[in-house]
């Protein structure tokens, strides 16, 4: 087995960083997905569980991203500049979306009066909160295919819209919607003692498995034309077999305990499932960050920086980890009032 370079460990770290983002930042745009789709006699009290839930919290976790995006451009200049250039416009709208999310909450949350001014911040919020997570998969999805290459000549389109707008890429984007519908679902059990509340949000976690299951049999299906150097991992690599297994687990384990209405099981098996997910597309491209040529080394910036890097997510690390828990501490460990936390949870999202 080849031994890891210093390159290594810091993509390690930034694989680390948008697994996280994943988990806790997705969980919080499936919050918005749940507030688009709140329906029935109790939507609108749906809707204060999830605005209490995200509320104190939201901020926080684009703390994962902000460091996914320094990680990038300082430790992997090469491969950041080709993604940036290549997918300027899903990042861009992307990036509007991120925004006009934050803002739209924040305008909705203070707005005093229950008019139409608020009405339209909420559409906003919610409308936001979709469309951001499938830009998001879509990038991915790009990448993983191998069409993300150094533009060298030809029409915009073909250099700009071609190596996103794939099936496979729109693919990996409802994939990704669906899960992070999923993990807030299955977080938000945990956020109310009500349990008509509860059960309405157990039963869109029970749905939005199904859909996850769907999403990813297509994404897999779509990936032997579509991206083939990520069907190749998954499907022939020594550890593709061990990755099913575990996924497969972790998604048996989340149905058994929402069925039996244990929440706090369901809590940690969603977030192992999203992650084993996340690890099978990053372990299928290794040693590639960008395919079909850029590799981990390759984009690698100098040893110097790689260093200077590391000790600084060291000493960030001294500072981060204790702001983070106390901010989980205060904001998600109480017992459950019927719309506030109920018990809290592993860090964030909804």
């Amino acid at each position: 087995m080849p031994e890891l370079s210093l390159a290594d460990a810091l993509a390690g770290l930034l694989a680390l960083s948008l697994n996280a983002y994943v988990l806790f930042g997705g969980a919080d745009f499936g919050g918005g997905v749940w507030d688009m789709l709140a329906t029935g006699p109790r939507r609108a009290r749906q809707r204060e569980v999830i605005a209490h839930a995200i509320g104190p919290i939201w901020e926080a976790n684009h703390v994962w991203l902000i460091l996914a995006i320094v990680l990038g451009f300082t430790c992997f200049s090469p491969a950041f500049a080709r993604v940036m250039t290549v997918l300027h416009i899903p990042v861009s709208l992307m990036l509007v979306g991120i925004v006009l999310r934050g803002s739209a909450f924040t305008f909705r949350t203070y707005d005093d009066e229950h008019d139409a001014a608020q009405l339209r911040w909420g559409r906003i919020f919610s409308s936001a909160s979709v469309v951001t997570p499938l830009l998001l998969g879509v990038c991915i999805g790009a990448v993983a295919s191998g069409r993300v290459v150094a533009p060298a000549g030809g029409a915009f389109g073909e250099r700009f819209v071609e190596p996103w707008l794939t099936p496979f890429a729109l693919a990996v984007g409802l994939l990704t919607l669906a899960l992070f519908a999923f993990l807030a679902a299955v977080f938000l059990t945990l956020e109310t003692g009500d349990r008509e509340l509860v059960e309405d949000f157990r039963r869109r976690a029970l749905w939005s498995g199904v859909a996850v299951f769907c999403a990813s049999a297509l994404v897999l299906l779509l990936s032997f034309d579509g991206a083939p150097l990520m069907n190749r991992g998954l499907m022939g690599s020594a550890w593709a077999v061990p990755l099913h297994l575990g996924t497969a687990a972790a998604s048996v384990a989340v149905f058994a305990a929402l069925w039996s209405r244990r929440f706090r099981a369901a809590r940690v098996g969603a977030g192992l499932q999203v992650s084993c997910i996340f690890w099978g597309w990053v372990a299928s491209q290794y040693p590639y960050l960008v395919p079909p040529d850029l590799t981990v080394d390759a984009a690698g910036a100098p040893e110097v920086t790689l260093r200077l890097s590391l000790w600084a997510l060291g000493l960030g690390v001294l500072v981060l980890a204790p702001s983070l828990l106390y901010l989980f501490r205060v904001f998600k460990s109480g017992p459950g009032d019927g719309v506030g936390v109920s018990g809290g949870h592993a860090g964030g999202g909804p």
